[in-house]
């Protein structure tokens, strides 16, 4: 669990939030945001699905993870997100993947689906740095960079990072980024709540 600040950008707007963030390992994340002060929504990722809560807007979304797929043409599951957000392996190795170094780096080149996925990890602290998975038969790409590394029980957890998502629409390449910046990170086995309710008031989007 952790506090970080948040900034969301699409080609329509761009939004800063803070953030609470609370992971149940290979269960749910659930995140609470704040915009000036003021409660602004929650989001919870589960096994099945993600509902993203407005506060501001006064109404919610819900996506399953075969139609984030279709929509941007790239696997999405709990996994990937835990995975991505923890700053782990998006893909589990294989013996068949792939293994090269250059300079500091070694070069982790995956393979799943139509997508190739390059996972960029330093050879002295064997974290990752950075990761690219492109679609081979289009322009839709997700790029993930990670930094600032600090210990977080006995690892090293990325205080840093971004997350931009490329992908084709009818408006063209459209480009969506998420930057985070940890300022607490902590582990441990004591009990954490996930509070999650819609108002009726609420409309469905």
């Amino acid at each position: 669990h952790g506090k970080a600040r948040m900034v969301l950008r699409d080609a329509n707007k761009e939004r800063e939030v803070k953030a609470t963030i609370r992971v149940r390992k290979d269960s749910v994340i659930w995140m609470n945001f704040t915009v000036l002060g003021v409660q602004g929504g929650k989001a919870l990722v589960n096994k099945d699905s993600i509902t993203i809560l407005s506060n501001v807007d006064k109404e919610y979304f819900v996506f399953d993870y075969k139609e984030l797929s279709r929509r941007f043409k790239i696997d999405i599951n709990y996994d990937i997100i835990q995975a991505a957000m923890l700053g782990n392996l998006i893909i589990p190795r294989k013996e068949s993947d792939d293994v090269k170094q250059e300079s500091s780096m070694f070069m982790l080149t995956q393979q799943t689906g139509d997508i190739n996925v390059v996972n960029f990890v330093n050879a002295a602290s064997q974290k990752i740095e950075k990761v690219e998975m492109k679609e081979g038969n289009s322009t839709n790409s997700l790029v993930v960079n990670y930094s600032n590394f600090q210990p977080v029980g006995n690892k090293l957890f990325p205080y840093n990072g971004t997350i931009s998502l490329f992908y084709k629409a009818v408006a063209g390449l459209l480009n969506t980024t998420i930057i985070f910046e940890y300022n607490k990170a902590e582990v441990g086995d004591r009990e954490l709540k996930f509070p999650f309710n819609i108002p009726k008031r609420y409309e469905r989007r």
